[in-house]
């Protein structure tokens, strides 16, 4: 059994010439010791983690240490599966404006299951549906003119669902919770105003699929954490993932870090979206050879999000200077957002290519639109993004069209970018568009390659029936589409959190060496825990 350590490190430093000499000493802290535990309650603002911290040489110890070396284990051994997908098929769906502009997906839980339609989030982490209800959106089919009921989850109708206790490594909430065998429960707040979901975390089943040739059935069981979602706050009451949303973020509680770390797929996952509305997902999937890839970025030293680094923007054969900037990779937000000055440089430049009357269409949010028909269609400037290494990502599809409110004709399009109000970026699904996707958590980097959606394997069920497309071949939904009769709906969503406005990491170049020694030398100990 491999025991777990802390080591401190201390530094010293010597100068010779222009060049830094370090020196490094060590000491070995157990993982469980009360010097670990004193740091890692100072890191929790105080509040003690005994929970979290059985007593040196007990049961719960050697538990704890069992536990952590056969997740080791799985992940050594490689996957069982290739990759995953839903039990109902790997497609997903957009609706629209109807629910939001996000991509759904049916997922199955509970014994005997239940078929939730939920909307896919890489910026989030909890996979949580509505749940016995004190307030939930509503779910009635005619309500969205959908052709069948949204449903309700009950952990007392299931029998495979078990309360999360307080107790356990995954509840979020020790100060909350009166006692160890308590029920834990959760709150989630999200990016857009006054939207959250909260409840109590359950343990249950979730089933899902593989194409592997040696499943026998293809049928996969496995126990994930849900939240039981009793009361939704904000867009979560007005069509935005009325039944439910599947977090594919970092955190330790979302699905894919699950199935992980269970030994069933590799701690990667992949997403299409087609600009016919139509996508898929894969949990495991690592994507092709051929792929071009860039890292993830780290905050403060961790990862939480699916975050890269933009060098630059390129309209047409221009690419523009300044326009670098850090930008969120997010399935959960509709449309893409780009700092403030990111922003005003792009749209001029795109502005300044463009040959066409401009306009400006009633309850469009965006700034720069223009006029057009189907026998006048003008050329619209390619939109690309550059990353390091000169490694480049073409937009497929910039602009959002817009349509005649009667005629359903097309009669203008808009580029589909937004200020940002912080100084980070966000890639949405509008920039995805004509991709596989895939978020390459095992070895830090998105990667990324040309796909119809079409040409992946994985079921071929189409969720719901959305409204037929008329007009161009890839439109999104005309006018009178937006908000047909009967329907709920608000503006554009924005359904993934955003993190804190951390400040970005500034490269110490020009700094003399000396001073860089200092500035070496004077950062705080620190742990580093030894795996």
């Amino acid at each position: 059994m491999a025991t777990r350590f802390f080591v401190s490190l201390s530094l010293a430093f010597s100068l010779i010439g222009n060049a830094c000499s370090y020196s490094f000493s060590s000491r070995l802290i157990h993982r469980f010791s009360d010097e670990a535990k004193a740091f890692m309650t100072s890191r929790n603002g105080g509040v003690e983690i005994s929970h979290e911290w059985p007593r040196f040489r007990s049961m719960d110890h050697y538990r704890m240490l069992a536990r952590s070396d056969l997740e080791r284990q799985k992940m050594k051994l490689g996957a069982k599966y290739s990759a995953l997908f839903p039990l109902e098929g790997s497609e997903t769906m957009s609706f629209g404006n109807d629910f939001g502009w996000l991509h759904y997906t049916w997922i199955d839980i509970g014994t005997p299951n239940v078929s939730f339609l939920v909307a896919l989030d890489t910026e989030s982490d909890l996979f949580w549906v509505p749940c016995d209800c004190i307030q939930c959106a509503p779910l009635s089919a005619n309500y969205y003119s959908l052709d069948r009921d949204l449903s309700v989850y009950s952990p007392s109708e299931s029998r495979t669902s078990k309360p999360l206790s307080c107790s356990h490594d995954l509840c979020a909430h020790p100060p909350n919770c009166k006692s160890p065998d308590q029920p834990c429960v959760y709150t989630v707040n999200y990016f857009s105003e006054n939207t959250s979901s909260s409840g109590m975390l359950v343990e249950d089943t979730l089933y899902l699929m593989s194409n592997d040739t040696h499943a026998s059935s293809g049928a996969v069981q496995t126990p994930v954490i849900i939240g039981c979602g009793r009361k939704q706050t904000g867009g979560y009451l007005d069509g935005i993932a009325p039944d439910g949303l599947l977090g594919l973020g970092f955190g330790d509680i979302s699905v894919p870090s699950f199935l992980a770390k269970a030994g069933l797929v590799r701690n990667s996952f992949s997403m299409c979206f087609n600009e016919d509305d139509s996508g898929r997902i894969f949990i495991g999937d690592q994507g092709i050879s051929t792929q071009q890839s860039t890292p993830f970025l780290a905050w403060e030293g961790k990862y939480v999000d699916y975050s890269v680094g933009v060098d630059s923007f390129c309209i047409g054969t221009a690419c523009l200077k300044h326009t670098g900037f850090r930008a969120l990779v997010d399935s959960g937000t509709s449309f893409t957002f780009l700092p403030a000055d990111v922003y005003e440089r792009v749209t001029v430049e795109f502005d300044r290519q463009m040959n066409a009357s401009s306009f400006i269409p009633d309850g469009y949010p965006w700034e720069y639109c223009y006029k057009a028909s189907s026998l006048n269609l003008p050329e619209i400037p390619v939109v690309t993004l550059m990353f390091a290494e000169n490694i480049s990502y073409v937009v497929r599809n910039p602009i959002f069209p817009y349509f005649k409110k009667m005629q359903g004709e097309l009669d203008g399009f808009c580029l589909a970018l937004q200020s940002a109000a912080e100084d980070i970026g966000t890639i949405g699904q509008n920039f995805m568009m004509g991709y596989r996707l895939v978020f390459d958590r095992e070895n830090l980097k998105l990667g990324w390659s040309p796909s119809n959606c079409r040409d992946l394997d994985g079921g071929t069920r189409v969720p719901l029936t959305a409204p037929p497309h008329e007009g161009l071949q890839n439109p999104l939904p005309a006018s009178e589409q937006q908000n047909s009769p009967g329907s709920h709906a608000g503006s554009p969503a924005v359904a993934g959190r955003m993190p804190p406005n951390h400040a970005a990491a500034l490269p110490l170049t020009g700094v003399p060496s000396w001073q860089f020694c200092l500035l070496r030398l004077l950062l705080p100990s620190f742990f580093i825990a030894v795996l």
